[in-house]
């Protein structure tokens, strides 16, 4: 009998802080009327046959909205960093599963960006917990928490690692320039599973993952210097970014999520839960249409509270889903995110019995 792998425990953490759209009408009004009478901030726009299209079709109520359907979103406060985030939601997660550090063989670090660079954040995470074993960062974009999701799966399937966790940050609102649109769209926040051997009858039924190399230079990071003189880096889109990003959304999403229900030998109908990452407002309608998900099914779309928190968002989706549509045993799911010019990928699952972490903690400072 082929082994399989399956989420033991999963936890989410956010910042302490919380940014709503009136801070760029405080900070930055004339930027925000500006694209409001679209002189800017028209990187979501229809494309020239947007009556035919899956996505300008669920994108078309958004579009007289400068911040495109964002409402909030987490950021960071004095003190808080990647780090910081990672350490809490990894122990949130040990926590639920009655873990202690020293029980995880493997943790694998998605960091986007990271606190250190070059190291990146692994050891200093694995340090901080006290994990005995091997650890170690992958980056891929907004896709880090599900190729780390398949990474660890197949890490326990093939018997090399009992218990692997998984943890994956993202800290936009310190790498976005607030006068930049792009800002108004992004969130920080972390997540964390951990992987074992799954209980009977649960555990990863099938997979699909590709690249996004179609998306290059899309997005991209440039070096800036910032108020108080130190060096960090800054996130930038090309003006055909939502171009690339919209033309490629279907085939990306068509490919891997039919190409993990082949894997898994079933089809869309078998499906109980479909998590999606949410990088825009209209993301999980979108994916819900292309691929056929009637209404009857659960679609969770934390976009209004978090906005895209880039690889959190994965394990943010889910863990919200898991509770409130409350997953049972033996319920279906099928998962998928797409990283811009890094990776797509889905996964599908047996739910077992998923220990949850506790509730994130409401926001206690307004950054407005």
């Amino acid at each position: 009998m082929t082994k399989k792998a399956g989420i033991k425990a999963l936890a989410v953490h956010f910042p302490r802080g919380v940014r709503t759209n009136q801070f760029f009408r405080n900070h930055h009004r004339q930027v925000v009327e500006a694209a409001e009478s679209r002189k800017k901030g028209k990187m979501w726009a229809p494309s020239e046959n947007h009556d035919e299209d899956d996505f300008d079709r669920e994108m078309a109520s958004y579009l007289a909205d400068p911040f495109r359907g964002t409402v909030e979103r987490r950021v960071l406060t004095e003190g808080e960093t990647a780090l910081t985030l990672e350490k809490r939601a990894a122990e949130k997660a040990l926590a639920a599963a009655g873990m202690q550090a020293t029980e995880i063989d493997l943790l694998i670090v998605a960091s986007f960006l990271p606190d250190h660079f070059g190291a990146m954040n692994a050891a200093y995470l694995a340090r901080d917990l006290g994990v005995l074993g091997m650890a170690f960062n992958m980056e891929s974009a907004c896709a880090g928490a599900m190729i780390g999701l398949h990474t660890a799966c197949a890490m326990v399937e093939a018997g090399q690692y009992r218990n692997v966790m998984v943890v994956a940050s993202c800290t936009y609102s310190r790498d976005t320039d607030t006068r930049d649109p792009i800002s108004w769209t992004v969130g920080d926040g972390a997540g964390a599973f951990i992987v074992s051997d799954a209980l009977p009858g649960t555990g990863r039924l099938g997979g699909k993952c590709i690249h996004t190399g179609d998306t290059c230079g899309a997005l991209w990071f440039e070096n800036y210097t910032r108020e108080d003189g130190s060096l960090w880096f800054r996130l930038l889109a090309d003006k055909q970014a939502g171009a690339k990003l919209r033309d490629t959304a279907q085939h990306y999403l068509k490919t891997c999520c039919e190409g993990a229900l082949a894997d898994a030998g079933l089809g869309i109908d078998d499906i109980d839960h479909f998590v999606f990452n949410t990088p825009l407002a209209w993301y999980s309608r979108f994916a819900a249409r292309t691929l056929g998900v009637d209404g009857k099914r659960s679609v969770i779309n934390m976009y209004p509270k978090y906005a895209n928190i880039g690889p959190a968002l994965l394990p943010a989706n889910l863990y919200h889903a898991a509770r409130e549509f409350d997953f049972k045993r033996g319920d279906k799911v099928l998962m998928y995110s797409v990283g811009s010019v890094s990776s797509a990928g889905a996964m599908v699952l047996t739910w077992g019995d998923v220990a949850l972490g506790a509730p994130p903690d409401a926001p206690t400072q307004i950054c407005d």
